[in-house]
């Protein structure tokens, strides 16, 4: 594990593997570098690995008020840049980490050879946005285990359990900044994904987890139809299925990549 200050902020990272292709790893909201573990040794062969903390989380500089995706994709690009990290990487965000890898393909498509998207997020619907801002402002008033047992519901559903690995991701989850989580949701309430969605051009696999009711599959299905070229999947797992199901996850990342 090591420990960089850039963009003005600080963060944690850590780099796997001496292959010859760079894979870059970009996690969830509530998440940390740690999310990528139990998917770690199925990609690993042949790649240097990147993950970090987002800023926000993990041990990461924290947000207060609105977090802001241009930020975001600058502290990934300024990270990339002090590890002289130069060539097109393999990118592949989830959810939030989703957003995030989505836009920096759009931005700086020299960086990015190809991207894999796990239930990115893509903004809030009109209808629900009042209701997301009143809860970000509650989460930021109370607590993390004000909101764990709603929020983790739907994030890492029981049927996703029997693996012996949720019990410490939620010991971590409940470790998170109520503000900077509030400030990442509040984000999500002003963000939109279509301009970034249709000005990717580096090959494109999107997933979908069957049993996320926050990114349902045809949410992310009619996305996935905003790439040109992109490949789309429904697989059995939810929010955080690199965490979840990290077989299935490598299997369908393998796939993609021996075809593109």
């Amino acid at each position: 594990m090591n420990w960089i200050e850039v963009n003005g902020a600080g963060t944690r990272y850590t780099i796997d593997g001496e292959g010859a292709v760079p894979l870059v790893l970009v996690h969830e909201m509530g998440g940390a570098m740690e999310s990528w573990e139990p998917l770690l040794p199925e990609v690993a062969e042949g790649r240097t690995v990147l993950r970090y903390d987002m800023r926000g989380f993990g041990d990461a500089t924290k947000l207060r008020g609105v977090a802001v995706m241009d930020q975001l994709v600058a502290d990934l690009v300024a990270l990339l840049d002090a590890l002289g990290i130069e060539r097109p990487v393999e990118l592949c965000g989830m959810a939030v980490g989703g957003a995030v890898a989505l836009h920096i393909a759009a931005w700086y498509p020299e960086r990015v050879r190809r991207l894999a998207l796990m239930g990115p997020a893509l903004g809030i619907a009109p209808e629900r946005r009042i209701a997301v801002r009143e809860r970000a402002d509650a989460i930021e008033a109370n607590s993390m285990a004000w909101l764990a047992e709603s929020e983790l519901q739907l994030t890492y559903p029981d049927v996703l359990r029997a693996n012996g690995r949720f019990d410490v991701y939620r010991a971590r989850w409940l470790g998170n900044d109520p503000s900077s989580y509030a400030a990442t949701y509040r984000m999500l309430v002003g963000l939109d994904a279509r301009e970034a969605l249709a000005k990717v051009r580096c090959p494109a696999l999107v997933l979908a987890g069957a049993h996320d009711p926050l990114r349902p599959a045809k949410l992310i299905s009619e996305a996935a139809a905003q790439i040109a070229g992109a490949r789309f999947d429904v697989v059995p797992s939810g929010h955080v299925m690199a965490h979840q199901s990290p077989g299935v996850v490598a299997e369908k990342l393998h796939a993609f990549w021996r075809a593109t």
